[in-house]
């Protein structure tokens, strides 16, 4: 049974406002941290999938309340899955700035990379914990192949959007209209899974 109130273990405005228009499909009310009080979890974990989980059940031992995090970044095999996990945090700053900052940083780490060899991918886990001490977490998993441009484009979007090439569509995610965006994405494929999982649960 899912929750009809679930936190966003999350502070990312950008990560609200997408899975608010994909989570429209169930009638979840989905309520952002901030409106709590809390603050962002340390991620401590080693992998998407640990700070995901760590995420959430900050979350939810600090509402009562079940809770989704949603942890991804972008891999980019020039630099051997470098920014990975560190993604947000790439180039040692938080909270406003960082994406220019992170981008900035991205694009001069391959600045003699030829085109052929800047294939990366976003990855993100979902996970959704129904409390703190959740034995089952659900988690999800979505993978969004491309490659990194040598400038950014585009003005939709957050963090590496207008870094990051669709072979698909010819064009950088950060050009792409949201809808088409939440369709094909990593978070979007991550949050469809979740839905089947919801909908076909007891």
């Amino acid at each position: 049974m899912v929750a009809d109130r679930v936190v966003l273990a999350s502070s990312n405005r950008g990560k609200l406002r997408e899975l608010e228009k994909i989570l429209q499909q169930v009638n979840v009310k989905l309520l952002q941290q901030s409106e709590f009080g809390i603050t962002d979890a340390k991620e401590t974990g080693l992998s998407f999938v640990e700070n995901a989980i760590i995420k959430a059940r900050h979350a939810c031992e600090m509402t009562g309340l079940p809770s989704i995090a949603d942890d991804s970044g972008i891999e980019v095999d020039a630099l051997n899955g470098d920014p990975g996990i560190y993604s947000a945090r790439y180039s040692g700053i938080a909270g406003d700035g960082a994406d220019d900052a992170n981008n900035t940083k991205l694009l001069e780490a391959l600045e003699y990379v030829t085109e052929a060899k800047r294939t990366a991918r976003f990855q993100c886990i979902i996970v959704y914990l129904r409390h703190a001490t959740d034995p089952v977490p659900l988690i999800c998993q979505g993978t969004w192949e491309g490659r990194i441009l040598t400038k950014a484009c585009g003005s939709n979007g957050f963090g590496y959007d207008s870094l990051f090439y669709v072979p698909s569509h010819q064009c950088a995610s950060a050009e792409l209209p949201g809808e088409i965006k939440n369709a094909i994405s990593h978070r979007g494929q991550a949050l469809q899974k979740l839905l089947k999982c919801w909908n076909s649960g007891p």
